[in-house]
């Protein structure tokens, strides 16, 4: 594996560029037109936070797109002579760029909706509450961690699929909604939500999450890397 198979496997993906720019842009796009004309038609006071769930869509795009990614022609990239560990270390490279670039973006918009008043209609779009609410450089890093985490995340589900097939990746998705159904319940149960919240928020801090989200970055990249070995096409 060298840095010339990693670019053509970064080159090959980005041939569905609209898929990876398009979509969470113009879904983005088309939120802030919205929010902005209600914004301008009913004016808030100072402070007043707006909901801005379609920003949501370059984050969750993420998962999808690793996913996607990692589905994207694999047998016919090997035909080429790209590795298996080529094709996963490539797709990775792809996420990690891309996730700079959009964090930095969303970074820079948010600089703007400041000096701007929320764009003198206190429109507070970009400005994501608490985690994503403190300088610059800081949002950046965090946006570009996050949504790192989720590409990552996404080339799991594309991974299981190679190594296990349908029914491994029916019993990992099971497996997660399980999990995630018991710690809920678990939360609810002994009213923990707001302590759950207050750590993340406050405790924690967006540093910390950060951190911890960089970490399991690293650990499921490298647990990837190390199960493409065993993939069978």
């Amino acid at each position: 594996m060298n840095w010339n198979t990693l670019v053509k496997v970064v080159r090959y993906h980005l041939l569905g560029w609209t898929f990876y720019v398009a979509v969470p842009w113009f879904v983005v796009a088309i939120g802030f037109a919205l929010y902005l004309a209600g914004a301008a038609a009913k004016p808030a006071a100072p402070g007043q936070f707006y909901g801005s769930a379609t920003v949501l869509a370059i984050y969750l795009g993420f998962g999808i797109t690793g996913l996607v990614g990692m589905l994207r022609s694999l047998p016919f990239a090997i035909s080429l002579g790209v590795s298996r560990r080529a094709y996963y270390a490539g797709t990775a490279l792809l996420g990690t760029g891309l996730a700079a670039a959009y964090g930095l973006g969303l970074a820079v918009l948010q600089v703007i909706e400041r000096a701007t008043a929320g764009w003198e209609v206190h429109l507070h779009y970009f400005q994501v509450a608490y985690i994503l609410a403190g300088p610059w450089y800081l949002t950046w890093l965090t946006s570009f961690v996050v949504m790192a985490v989720l590409f990552v995340y996404g080339m799991w589900y594309g991974l299981v699929y190679w190594r296990w097939n349908l029914a491994g990746l029916l019993v990992f998705g099971v497996a997660q909604v399980i999990v995630g159904a018991v710690a809920a319940l678990s939360a609810a149960k002994t009213d923990a939500w707001a302590a759950i919240g207050r750590f993340f928020t406050s405790t924690l801090g967006a540093a910390g999450l950060t951190g911890v989200l960089a970490a399991l970055a690293v650990v499921l990249l490298a647990g990837g890397y190390a199960t493409m070995r065993r993939v069978t096409v």
